[in-house]
């Protein structure tokens, strides 16, 4: 390839969107579909109030309807059936005067019906239909009951009075619609007090958990003596997790301790021996090709003792606004001169990271030792390195990328286990099989996140996602 198709690809790899950059987005959608458990349990309990509250709304109006129904046909049609009874035993003379106290004192009024009367129909609802029925039950079926008679207002019924039809109207206020009213507000202060109590349970319910999750995840990050439970719960089932979480995370951290007095030891015990082997050798080996060969093994081992330590430094550490393109810096300050190197910058001024410089500068330069020992050209036998990082968001997103043969998309997955070994061409040089494996946990306990990838132009890319440090 020739360098300027080499420039182009390696600026259409830096301005491509990075795997992590994608896994933000999908992270996001995800945020919508998904629920905690506070709102899960939530939900479940304020449908199954709901669809109590239906239920026995649905058994009342069952259990009032019919008889509420029946008792207003009964006293419209006692009404109805007296207004005609007096009517028919009463004369001429004493018809009008009976119909006039009917008017004044029970508020019924009889009025003659006309051909030309026009009228609204009862109420169309269920309880309205059934007082219809009912009332053309009792008084025969010429009955006729309306909500207005020639636009006038009021409980009309039509009746028939030895042929002659007349239309009695009385007040509207014996048929009393304001129990139905009264239920609805009664449902729903139910439903409100029944949603606001599902709130709360659903809040008790999540808290343990909640408490549990959240020392959990400092256990995860190392901090194990600010992670206890309260052992002291009125919930017994709670109470017994919290305590068997408190003995874990004491083992743990017993365990963290011997294990870093441990490796102190071996380090130290290690290091005099090796220290006294290359003394030795520096002396009594009188070929040098071999006294060279002695000194190179005795620095290897050195070199993987370090890496064992690295491996299994403790979990936590302190995070501080990092200037990123000053530890990058620093990691090449050593590397420039190599001759079997090249390094391709693109990085923005003024990029603030959430890290441990120390750290980062330990991530960064186990990614350049990896694209120093597999990374190389075969043609030139040179490390081409690209080194981008861009801001997200909350996010800054840094790639180290080499134009190596890469690896298979079966291994990638493995490359940051401890000890694994991949094909030859990228494990050819004596190693831990750590620097990787390292990378990732660092990268963890600093809150971000670390995956490799196959660049489509060919060579191995290392994606970090660290948090963004707010402006100074």
């Amino acid at each position: 390839m020739n360098t300027l198709a080499k420039e182009n690809a390696i600026s259409s790899d830096l301005t491509s969107p990075m795997p992590l950059e994608g896994a933000a987005g999908d992270s996001k959608k995800r945020a919508w579909l998904s629920l905690s458990l506070f709102w899960r349990t939530f939900f479940l309990l304020a449908l199954l109030l709901i669809g109590s509250i239906l239920a026995w709304l649905q058994t009342l109006r069952a259990l009032e309807f019919e008889p509420r129904a029946i008792q207003t046909a009964q006293q419209i049609a006692s009404l109805v059936n007296l207004s005609r009874a007096a009517l028919i035993h009463s004369d001429a003379i004493n018809r009008v005067s009976l119909i006039k106290t009917m008017t004044e004192q029970e508020g019924v009024r009889i009025v003659p019906r006309e051909p030309g009367d026009t009228f609204e129909p009862f109420d169309t609802d269920a309880l309205g239909q059934r007082i219809s029925l009912e009332l053309q039950s009792r008084l025969g079926p010429g009955t006729v009951v309306a909500n207005s008679v020639n636009q006038k207002e009021g409980l009309w019924v039509g009746f028939t009075i030895d042929g002659d039809r007349y239309w009695m109207l009385t007040d509207r206020a014996r048929f009393n619609r304001t129990a139905r009213g009264t239920w609805m507000i009664w449902l729903m202060a139910a439903a409100a007090l029944s949603l606001a109590g599902a709130a709360l349970i659903a809040r008790l319910i999540n808290r343990p958990l909640k408490q549990l999750s959240f020392a959990a995840s400092r256990v995860r990050d190392g901090d194990f003596y600010a992670s206890t439970l309260d052992e002291t719960v009125a919930t017994s089932e709670i109470r017994a997790v919290n305590r068997g979480f408190n003995r874990m995370t004491e083992k743990l951290a017993k365990i963290e301790q011997d294990r870093t007095i441990m490796l102190a030891g071996i380090s130290h015990d290690l290091r005099t021996p090796l220290a006294r082997l290359r003394l030795e050798a520096e002396l009594s080996v009188s070929d040098t090709e071999a006294r060279a060969h002695m000194a190179a093994d005795i620095a290897q081992l050195d070199a993987i003792i370090d890496k064992f330590l690295d491996y299994a430094r403790p979990g936590s550490v302190d995070l501080s606004a990092v200037a990123l393109r000053d530890v990058i810096d620093d990691c090449l300050y050593s590397a420039r001169n190599r001759t079997d190197m090249h390094f391709n910058l693109d990085l923005a001024d003024g990029l603030l990271v959430l890290a441990d410089a120390v750290e980062l500068g330990r991530v960064i330069t186990n990614l350049l030792e990896n694209a120093r020992r597999y990374g190389k050209s075969v043609d030139t036998g040179v490390a081409v390195v690209d080194i981008a990082a861009k801001a997200y968001d909350n996010w800054v997103l840094l790639r180290v990328r080499d134009h190596g043969m890469g690896v298979s998309d079966e291994q990638l997955a493995n490359l940051t286990k401890p000890f694994y070994r991949g094909e030859a061409a990228r494990t050819a040089a004596n190693g831990a099989g750590l620097g990787l494996a390292i990378v990732e946990k660092t990268i963890s306990r600093m809150g971000g996140t670390f995956v490799l990838s196959n660049t489509p132009s060919g060579g191995l890319a290392a994606n970090i996602k660290l948090q963004r440090a707010p402006p100074a």
